[in-house]
């Protein structure tokens, strides 16, 4: 049974049992996604519109930020995510994270989770969704991307999903340029990255983590 837990900045995090793993830093669940994902993913690109691609819709954190960044820098941005296991309602109403955003903050993260799956929704005037029901594996968007944003569980836990095939079709999703993200930095990830025609650096992490990896695909 899923466990709504406190985080190191207040905000809140999933605890999930079965696999002994946490959607989110327990250091921090917005400080986390805010330095790995927006940090050294969304603030450094200058696209304007811009594109980004989620594996791991998950508790929508990652969506909400986006959609904050783009409120405040007037950028068109167009989001794609996957998920395989939807939180239900019952779960996501227990996250505390529009207690960050006093402004709209509930509205906006509860219309990131009612946005029908493999529907397009117009969140605000800036940020476009679609949710895509499915195994990462199994997907075929026919498109490709500015940005990817790897939100995986980690790969002590779910290895399959950084197997060197399952890397090969996140990298297919990305344009020439495009940016990868996650918070992970593993050796083997970092070659698998470099084999696929990426140039990989290893930033400083967030609170509680020494590295993340960020990838620039090769023209």
């Amino acid at each position: 049974m899923l466990k709504i837990i406190s985080t190191s900045d207040g905000s809140s995090t999933i605890y999930v049992p079965e696999l002994d793993e946490h959607y989110h830093s327990t250091f921090g669940a917005i400080s986390e996604s805010m330095h790995v994902f927006i940090g050294a993913g969304y603030r450094s690109s200058t696209l304007n519109p811009v594109s980004v691609f989620e594996m791991g819709f998950g508790t929508g954190l990652n969506a909400l930020l986006t959609l904050y960044e783009s409120m405040k820098d007037r950028r068109k941005v167009d989001y794609v995510s996957v998920e395989k296991y939807p939180l239900t309602e019952n779960v996501y109403s227990k996250l505390n994270y529009q207690a960050f955003f006093p402004d709209k903050g509930q509205d906006y993260f509860s219309l990131l989770h009612e946005c029908r799956w493999e529907e397009a929704c117009r969140i605000s005037d800036n940020f476009n969704l679609l949710k895509i029901r499915a195994d990462f594996s199994e997907i075929l968007t026919g498109r490709v991307f500015d940005i990817v944003y790897y939100d995986a569980f980690s790969p002590g836990k779910q290895a399959e999903l950084w197997s060197f095939d399952i890397l090969s079709k996140a990298a297919s999703l990305l344009k020439p340029g495009g940016i990868f993200l996650t918070y992970s930095a593993k050796g083997q990830l970092k070659r698998d990255l470099e084999k696929l025609g990426f140039t990989v650096e290893h930033r400083p992490g967030p609170a509680g983590k020494r590295h993340i990896s960020r990838a620039v695909k090769k023209g």
